[in-house]
């Protein structure tokens, strides 16, 4: 997600050194995805938070690697098994996102992106957004109070150009009570009719100033994988491209990348995801770019930056 007044540092380095840590998070989850099992019940008592936020966001990624994990890494583990019945986005199909307020798709629209708390587009693939790795300002006050990261002086680290409070997923305990959370947003996107999730804030981890690594990631998003799964739902890796390689072993199905073209990435997501890749940019000389490189084989659209909707003096969205 783009960050507001901040140039990104291509992170593409740090695939090398985490491929051993990475490969090894997924069996923290025992991520076996089976269709033929009836999948688990949605939980009765559907929280009622606010809504996601209106705007995305990005964060720079740095050029190194992050604070190596002080609890030992699991040995080996298999990747998760094919989503079976799932339903995948068309390939370079016209996209629109619409995560700061839904409105009718434009002609040509076959795949939309909006908040979880809007409803699906009619006839269209439609991908449901969670903020999943951070709490909004709004929804802070919500969580327990030992789920958002603290730092040694206890207090809690927050994403300062979104200001919102990074969720603890720093051990395997946490993990799973996050993910319950998370986990019964996704059960309301599958029973509003979405067709995929899109979690966001992967890349979480690079902001917690090393509290959160690359391996607490991937472990955590094996668990929402598994889950949408389980309720028929595609899901999307949202940026974090120095992870794109691990996506097989994660369960992870098509990719959202936010300026992958302003930062030269689209070719990697591209080719970890066999071009099954939404690319959204926020800059004229970005679309252009996604266009020379990649027209005909990513979806590819040309947004403002606060995702918002027509009428709105801000309002921009462009495919040429």
């Amino acid at each position: 997600m783009p960050v507001k007044g901040v140039s990104r540092v291509g992170g593409l380095g740090t695939a090398a050194v985490l491929s051993g840590a990475v490969a090894a998070a997924a069996v923290l989850t025992s991520c076996g995805t089976s269709n033929s099992s009836a999948p688990e019940q949605p939980s009765r008592a559907a929280p009622s938070e606010s809504p996601s936020r209106a705007a995305p966001s990005r964060s720079s990624t740095p050029s190194t690697s992050p604070t190596p994990s002080k609890r030992p890494a699991p040995s080996a583990s298999a990747s998760l098994p094919a989503p079976g019945t799932v339903q995948l986005p068309p390939p370079h199909a016209d996209f629109d996102y619409q995560i700061g307020g839904a409105y009718p798709p434009p002609a040509g629209v076959r795949i939309v992106s909006r908040d979880r708390t809007a409803s699906p587009a009619p006839g269209l693939y439609n991908i449901c957004y969670v903020n999943a790795f951070q709490a909004q300002p709004d929804e802070r006050a919500s969580w327990p109070a030992d789920l958002l990261l603290r730092d040694a002086d206890g207090e809690v680290v927050v994403d300062e150009d979104w200001g919102e409070a990074l969720l603890d997923i720093g051990t395997a305990a946490k993990r799973a009570r996050v993910a319950a959370r998370v986990n019964r947003w996704i059960d309301g996107c599958a029973a509003k009719g979405f067709d995929a999730v899109e979690p966001d804030n992967y890349d979480s981890y690079t902001r917690s100033h090393g509290l959160l690594t690359a391996n607490d990631a991937t472990a955590f998003i094996t668990l929402l994988s598994r889950h949408a799964h389980a309720r028929y739902l595609a899901i999307a890796q949202k940026n974090t491209v120095e992870l794109a390689g691990f996506r097989k072993k994660l369960g992870l199905d098509f990719a959202i990348a936010e300026e992958c073209a302003e930062y030269d990435e689209c070719g990697e997501y591209a080719k970890a995801f066999d071009d099954r890749v939404i690319v959204i940019e926020y800059s004229d000389s970005g679309l252009r770019t996604a266009r020379s490189g990649f027209a005909g084989r990513l979806s590819i659209v040309r947004r403002d930056v606060d995702v918002s909707t027509p009428g709105s003096a801000d309002y921009v969205r462009k495919v040429r």
